[in-house]
Order: structure tokens, then C-alpha cells, then sequence
């Protein structure tokens, strides 16, 4: 039976408070690009936020020539990710603040030495840096447990993509089984879930843009769709719902035909479970197999 050896954090909003921070300079630039290109369309930071929230800026241009019908030339694209990175860094280089309860966790896992830590997040890295810095986190995470979708891999990517997972996963030397990643938003989890990776979910600042319904709405949505094991509404139940989260790993590896490929399979998974003679892959395979043998 595979053991958990590794937690795998996304990093805007679930290890620091960056995505209102971040989003406010990214919906300057996409107006700006929307004008340039006579469409009427404009964001805000918070409308830009719900729209393309956990994805990083070049993942957002991307969806913005898409759903607008526009190409920006290869050199121009690069032009505007150049610029937004600037900004976004001197932000939170001076006001990026981390998640609520979550500096005491960090500390309690590092000292414990159970679980390695990394951060996989879709943002560049010296953006993730600059937040993890200013947040006081630097030091659970050193430079080779730092992983960027838009940074580390050529070519550069961005969640749903689970490439940036299977490659952290690659980097620190351990199975897809043996890793936990937590997440707070849709794309994010897909990725984890698409990599073959088992989801704890958090729902934190969510609290701040709906209070209780928000939360509850995306708790909903990273089960239901996105398959995690559990979801933390704080920091403070991290130990709660990891517990949870093994003792699904566990019963799902109990009852599954386990792949032995190194590094898993994105789609068919890192639980199969047989439930009634139908093959229940992924996430939501392993959360109704560990429901079933506890009946």
C-alpha cells in the first residue's frame, strides 16, 4: 500500500492571499488588449477573478483570444506576460499576506517531517516567489520544492494542464499515489485530478467574496466535480481532513487493481475502484470506494 510522502500546495489563495492583488493589474492589461482590438468587453479585477480564477496570465490570454475572437502576434503576447508579471511581483513583493491559519500548519508538517512539502502552482515563478517571501513561507520551501506550470516546463503551460503535477511529482521522487495536492480552485483540482493525484480542497477566501454560500458553492464544485477526498473551509482543519483524505487513499488502494506504471496515468488514475462491477476511476472512484468499505 502506497504511503503519502508528499503535499503538494497550489500557491495563490491557498498558501497566500494573492489572486485580488493579482487579478487587479491582470484586468488593467486585458482591457487595455481588449481596446486595442475594439472590443467593448471590460473586467475588473473581481469579474476577471471569477472568470479565470487559478489560472495564470498567459492561460488567461489564451482564453481571451478564444471567447473574443482575436490573435495577438507571439512577440506581443510575450510583451503583455512580461508586463504583468512586473507588476503583479511589486504587489506582492509589498502586500501579498498569507492564508489565514496557515503559517502554523506549515510549521507543525515541517517539524514533524511526515510529509515533504512543494509548491505546484500554474503562476510564474518569481511571482510565487515574491508572495511566498513577503508571506513569511520561504523557508518551507526551498528552490528545488518550487514548481512553476509557466516556468519549469518547455514549453510553458497552465492548469487544467496536469503536466506541471506530473512533473513536480517527477522532480521530488514520488509516485502520483504517494502525493496529496491541495487546491482551492476549479482548474487547479482538475489538474491534480487529471495527473492521477488524490485532492484535499480548501475553500477559505471564498469566504470574503460570498461568505458561507460562496464557500459551500465551491466545496461543491471541488467534490462533486473535481473529485477531493475533502475540503478545509480554514487552515485550522488541515489535520482533520488530511485524516480523511488517507484513510480514502487507503481504502481505495484496498480495494483497487493498482496500476504499476512509475508515474501513473493522467486520466485512468491513481484509484480504480470496483464498485458493483463498474470501474469508478479518478478521484471520485477513490472517495466512493473509501464510502463503501466504511458502510
Amino acid at each position: 500500500m502506497p504511503r503519502i510522502k508528499y503535499l503538494l500546495f497550489d500557491c495563490d489563495n491557498t498558501l497566500v492571499l494573492s489572486e485580488d492583488l493579482a487579478f487587479a493589474g491582470c484586468a488593467h492589461l486585458a482591457n487595455e488588449i481588449l481596446s486595442a482590438h475594439n472590443i467593448p468587453h471590460r473586467y475588473t479585477g473581481p469579474t476577471l477573478q471569477h472568470e479565470f480564477v487559478g489560472m495564470g496570465f498567459k492561460g488567461q490570454l489564451a482564453q481571451l483570444q478564444r471567447k473574443f475572437s482575436f490573435s495577438l502576434p507571439p512577440d506581443q503576447e510575450q510583451q503583455y506576460i512580461d508586463r504583468e508579471l512586473s507588476v503583479i511581483c511589486a504587489n506582492l513583493a509589498q502586500e501579498c499576506e498569507p492564508c489565514d491559519g496557515v503559517l502554523p500548519v506549515l510549521d507543525r508538517i515541517q517539524n514533524r517531517g511526515e510529509y515533504g512539502m512543494a509548491i505546484v502552482s500554474s503562476s510564474a515563478m518569481p511571482r510565487v516567489l515574491a508572495g511566498i517571501r513577503k508571506a513569511g513561507m520561504e523557508r518551507f520551501f526551498p528552490e528545488d520544492r518550487r514548481f512553476s506550470a509557466a516556468t519549469s516546463l518547455l514549453p510553458p503551460s497552465s492548469k487544467p494542464d496536469p503536466t506541471i503535477y506530473r512533473f513536480a511529482c517527477e522532480r521530488v521522487g514520488c509516485h502520483v499515489r504517494e502525493a496529496v495536492a491541495i487546491e482551492d480552485s476549479r482548474s487547479g483540482a482538475t489538474a491534480a485530478t487529471r495527473a492521477g493525484i488524490p485532492l484535499l480542497g480548501y475553500v477559505g477566501p471564498y469566504f470574503a467574496e460570498g461568505g458561507r454560500a460562496k464557500q459551500d458553492q465551491m466545496a461543491r464544485v471541488l467534490t462533486e466535480e473535481c473529485g477531493a477526498l475533502a475540503v478545509m473551509y480554514h487552515w485550522d482543519e488541515f489535520e482533520e481532513k488530511m485524516a480523511e483524505v488517507v484513510r480514502a487513499v487507503n481504502a481505495a488502494v484496498d480495494s483497487s487493481a493498482v496500476d504499476d506504471d512509475p508515474l501513473g496515468d493522467a486520466e485512468e488514475t491513481v484509484h480504480a475502484a470496483l464498485d458493483g462491477g463498474k470501474v469508478l476511476t479518478g478521484q471520485r472512484g477513490a472517495r466512493d470506494s473509501a464510502m463503501s468499505a466504511t458502510a
